[in-house]
């Protein structure tokens, strides 16, 4: 793998993006509706994913096999790294740091969630329809309620930050003036992706979704 370590490093960082981020946009958006349009709306948004044509295949092609590859091998980086943000207190470090962290933190979420909502799902625990009395379950917890606003901002803030790395080493922004306008961009992401989580979760607490 040392051998390869460009070619891996770049497969890393396009698949964060894509299909990974283009994932992260549309499960934000449909739980959204948990907020805009309340249980109908959600469930509509739930009708509409789940009838795409190849679903499945979709799933594992365009989604469980990348976030594979992206978690195992970024804990891999994870480890390789030198963590030294106490050391050079600049800001990019400290982010640095935080990608780090946060996709350590984002991976065991992950499949976390994963378990608690999809795998109950393939096992015939819950249906579609039961998906937004399930996570109504989950965080009227105040516990997995706080765990899973931190997840949602874990995996936010990693893929925010990362979108910033991923424009430099694909060449995209290559000046220090389009570096800094990304870096607005890449913060206006984190807050709108952000505030669509956070929205939902305080959602589907709601009674209208027993």
């Amino acid at each position: 793998m040392a051998n390869h370590s460009y070619h891996w490093r770049k497969l890393h960082s396009l698949l964060g993006v894509i299909p990974l981020g283009g994932f992260l946009f549309v499960h934000a958006t449909a739980n959204f509706q948990s907020f805009e349009r309340g249980p109908e709306g959600f469930a509509r948004a739930v009708q509409v994913i789940n009838s795409l044509p190849f679903v499945a295949a979709l799933e594992i092609i365009g989604i469980y096999l990348p976030i594979l590859f992206h978690g195992i091998y970024g804990l891999y980086m994870a480890y390789q790294s030198n963590l030294n943000a106490g050391q050079y207190a600049y800001g990019r470090n400290r982010a640095f740091v935080l990608q780090r962290i946060t996709g350590v933190l984002t991976f065991i979420f992950v499949f976390w969630h994963f378990f608690q909502i999809r795998l109950q799902v393939y096992l015939g625990n819950v249906t579609h329809e039961e998906l937004g009395a399930r996570l109504h379950e989950i965080v009227s917890n105040p516990v997995f309620f706080v765990l899973y606003i931190v997840g949602a901002l874990c995996a936010v803030f990693h893929f925010s930050n990362g979108l910033w790395a991923f424009l430099i080493s694909w060449g995209i922004t290559i000046s220090p003036r389009a570096q800094r306008v990304s870096s607005y961009l890449c913060m206006g992401v984190f807050v709108l992706l952000s505030a669509l989580f956070i929205g939902s979760l305080a959602a589907f607490r709601g009674d209208e979704f027993l």
